[in-house]
């Protein structure tokens, strides 16, 4: 496929990966269980929420089911690219695809067009996309993720862990382009953007929860509770 019909399938691409996000796996778990979460707990679909409600066992599987959700579109399209770049870098058209296939599909879990564009929060939709833009955010990734279970650990609270892994996101990722000397911040733009502006969106769809924890009122989850 030529770089020009690359840029033709951009929009079935990203639809295709909105429509997966989309999908409420958390809903669909509890319907399964004879339950609507939408009604029972904190009302998210996430699966914090359906671990809260039917079980920890339930809210694994629900958060295994929102990572690959983000991980799988994100694999195969940057999977392709590479192929298609051979030895080379990808360009920057090549990254914005990329990164919009991810960003609907993270886009689709916060406002699935299944429920009317309400939705979850978008944490473990995000760290399936960011595991999946190998090499470039994947040890990052996995850095956020460390970040939120230390958080998460010593505070008990998902909603604070969820948002310090979502802002050392961008921060670990420019220290690792600071630390690869063959990637260069200035060919890589569009994922820096991106880390940036998915920080800023995960954190915006916390803002209830900033507010209880400023005011001291936010739910302490403990060991029942999940991202």
């Amino acid at each position: 496929m030529s770089a020009t019909s690359m840029m033709q399938m951009f929009p079935l691409l990203a639809m295709g990966g909105y429509l997966l996000g989309s999908i409420p796996f958390g809903l669909l778990i509890g319907r399964l269980r004879g339950v609507d979460v939408r009604r029972q707990g904190s009302g998210n679909i996430g699966s914090t929420n359906v671990g809260r409600v039917l079980g920890r066992p339930w809210g694994y599987l629900c958060f295994l089911l929102d990572v690959g959700k983000g991980l799988v579109p994100v694999l195969w399209v940057g999977h392709y690219l590479h192929a298609r770049a051979g030895e080379g870098a990808l360009s920057s058209a090549d990254q914005w695809v990329w990164l919009a296939v991810g960003g609907a599909t993270i886009v689709g879990h916060m406002c699935s067009i299944y429920l009317r564009f309400r939705g979850g929060k978008g944490v473990a939709t995000s760290l399936g996309v960011v595991l999946g833009v190998w090499p470039y955010f994947t040890l990052t990734g996995l850095f956020a993720f460390a970040i939120w279970l230390a958080v998460w650990g010593l505070s008990r609270y998902v909603s604070l862990a969820s948002i310090a892994a979502a802002l050392s996101f961008p921060v670990g990722f420019l220290l690792l382009i600071w630390r690869m000397p063959a990637w260069h911040a200035e060919e890589l733009e569009p994922l820096v953007v991106f880390s940036c502006a998915m920080a800023i969106l995960v954190v915006i769809r916390h803002r209830s929860n900033i507010q209880r924890l400023l005011r001291g009122t936010e739910d302490r989850g403990g060991k029942r509770r999940m991202s």
